[in-house]
C-alpha cells in the first residue's frame, strides 16, 4: 500500500519504517526541514534500538522516503497517518492543534479517497472533530471525497518499539466502516503470522480510550507499589520479597510492580492527567488517577531524601556520582525523568553532581539540565565515581547491572550507595562493607 506518515518523531518514525520494512510504500513527512535532510543521510533525531538500520535499509530499498510537503504525498495515497505530538496544555487536556493542522491540510489537498488514521495519542472525540476539519475544508472546494477517520492508537515502548510494532501483543482499529476496518487488516496481516484474532475492531470513541486507560493502569501498578514500598520500610517489611509473594499470583503478575524512584517519559505522565482532564470534563473526579499522580510526584523525591537524611541538608561539600539520566533504560528520553527531580533538589542545597548515562548526556546538557550549576558529566560511568562521595543509580542500564564493586569503593570516598531502582543485592553489598540504600526496605 502506500501510505503517508505526517510526523517524524517517536511515533511516526516507528510507525512509517516498520510498515516500509513490510514492503508498502512510505513517504513521513514533517516540516522540519533539517530533520528531513537528515534521515534522508541517515541520521535519526532519536535513540531506539534497531531503528537507524531499518530506516537505513528501506531508504536503500525505496520502500522509504521523507518529504516536507503533505500536498505531494496525498495523490493516490491509501491511508494518511497523523502522528505529531499532542503536548499537554496548561489545565492538563492533551492540545489537538497540531492533529487538527494537519487534518485542515489534509481537507486542503486531498484528491483521491483517503482513509485518514489518528495514529497520536488523543482524547475521546478526536476522530469527530478531525472528520469535521476535512469536511470543512473539502467543502470550501467545492469536493465531495470519500474519506474515513480512524483511531489506531500506539502501544509502543520506548526502547523496545522494533519488537512491539513487528510482533505487537493486539492492534487496536477504531472504525464503524466494515471495508475500512478489512483495509486496516490488510495492513497489518504482515505482522499476524498465525492468526488475526489480536487485530480489535471497535468504535472509535473505545479505540482512543484503550490507549489512555492501558497507560493509566500500568502508572497505577507503578505508583501501588511504590506506596506499598514506603510503607514496608516504615513498618519493617522488605518491599523486594513482598514484590516476589503478590508477583507470583496470575492474576497479579510481575510487571510493573518493581519499586522505583517513580515513572516518568513522555506517556504516562502526560496521559494520566488527559484521562483526568476528560473525566473532569466528563463531570466526574477520577480520584484514584489523582492518587496515582501524587504518589508518583513525591516518589521522585524519595533517593533525594535519603541522601539529605544521611547527610543533612547543607550538602555544599558533596560530591555525589549518578548512574543514570533518562526516565528508563533504552532510550534518551528524558521528558519528566526523576533524574531531573533528584539532581535539582541536591544542587539546589549545595551539591556538586558528576553524571553518566549511556545516551542521555546530549539531552541533559541541551534541554533538561541545561546550565544548571553544579553539574558535570563524565564518558564512563567509572570515571563518574572519582573523589564522589557516593553513588545514586537513578536508571536501570543493563551496563549497571553487573559493575566492578571494587573499583566503585576504591573510586568513592566512602562505600556508599543510594539505589532508586533496587537493582543490587543489599546483603552482597553489606557483606563487602558498602552503606546501601534502596526503596522499601529499611536500611
Amino acid at each position: 500500500m502506500k501510505l503517508t506518515i505526517v510526523g517524524t518523531g517517536y511515533v511516526g518514525l516507528v510507525t512509517g519504517t516498520c510498515f516500509a520494512e513490510m514492503g508498502n510504500t512510505v513517504t513521513c513527512v514533517d516540516i522540519d526541514e533539517q530533520k528531513i535532510e537528515n534521515l534522508r543521510n541517515g541520521i535519526i533525531p532519536i535513540y531506539e534500538p534497531g531503528l537507524e538500520p531499518m530506516v537505513a535499509r528501506n531508504v536503500a530499498n525505496k520502500t522509504l522516503h521523507f518529504h516536507t510537503q503533505l500536498n505531494d504525498c496525498l495523490h493516490n495515497c491509501v491511508m494518511a497517518f497523523i502522528a505529531v505530538g499532542t503536548p499537554m496544555g496548561e489545565d492538563g487536556s492533551a492540545d489537538l492543534k497540531y492533529v487538527l493542522q494537519v487534518a485542515k491540510e489534509i481537507g486542503e489537498h486531498m484528491t483521491t479517497p483517503l482513509i485518514v488514521v489518528d495514529k497520536s495519542t488523543v482524547p475521546v472525540g478526536t476522530a469527530d472533530k478531525v472528520k469535521a476539519v476535512i469536511a470543512e475544508e473539502l467543502q470550501k472546494r467545492g469536493e465531495n471525497i470519500e474519506f474515513h477517520v480512524v483511531s489506531n492508537p500506539e502501544f509502543l515502548k520506548e526502547g523496545d518499539a522494533i519488537g512491539d510494532f513487528m510482533k505487537p501483543d493486539r492492534v487496536v482499529v477504531g472504525t464503524e466502516n466494515k471495508e475500512t476496518a478489512e483495509t486496516m487488516r490488510q495492513l497489518y496481516a504482515p505482522f499476524f503470522r498465525s492468526s488475526m484474532d489480536r487485530m480489535l475492531v471497535m468504535d472509535v470513541r473505545s479505540a482512543e480510550m484503550t490507549k489512555y486507560v492501558a497507560n493509566a493502569m500500568l502508572a497505577t501498578k507503578i505508583s501501588f507499589m511504590n506506596e506499598v514500598a514506603n510503607i514496608c520500610e516504615l513498618v519493617g517489611a522488605d518491599v523486594n520479597k513482598v514484590r516476589i509473594g503478590i508477583g507470583s499470583d496470575s492474576r497479579i503478575g510481575y510487571s510493573f510492580i518493581y519499586p522505583g524512584s517513580g515513572y516518568g517519559g513522555s506517556c504516562f505522565p502526560k496521559d494520566v492527567k488527559a484521562l483526568k482532564k476528560t473525566a473532569e470534563q466528563a463531570g466526574y473526579h477520577a480520584q484514584l488517577l489523582n492518587a496515582v499522580e501524587d504518589v508518583n510526584d513525591r516518589q521522585k523525591f524519595v533517593i533525594a531524601d535519603k541522601v539529605i537524611s544521611h547527610y543533612g541538608k547543607d550538602l555544599s561539600n558533596k560530591t555525589f556520582a549518578v548512574w543514570g539520566l533518562s526516565f528508563k533504560p533504552g532510550t534518551d528520553d528524558m521528558r519528566e525523568a526523576p533524574s531531573i527531580y533528584i539532581i535539582k533538589k541536591l544542587t539546589s542545597l549545595g551539591a556538586k553532581i558528576q553524571a553518566y548515562d549511556p545516551k542521555a548526556i546530549h539531552e541533559a546538557q541541551t534541554f533538561y539540565l541545561k546550565d544548571l550549576e553544579g553539574i558535570s558529566y563524565s564518558d564512563t560511568k567509572y570515571g563518574a565515581l572519582k573523589n564522589a562521595d557516593a553513588l545514586l543509580l537513578l536508571t536501570e542500564w543493563k551496563e549497571f547491572r553487573s559493575p566492578d564493586f571494587l573499583e566503585i569503593k576504591s573510586s568513592l570516598k566512602k562505600p556508599i550507595i543510594f539505589d532508586g531502582r533496587n537493582q543490587f543485592d543489599g546483603e552482597r553489598l553489606q557483606n563487602q562493607g558498602f552503606t546501601y540504600y534502596q526503596i522499601g526496605k529499611k536500611n
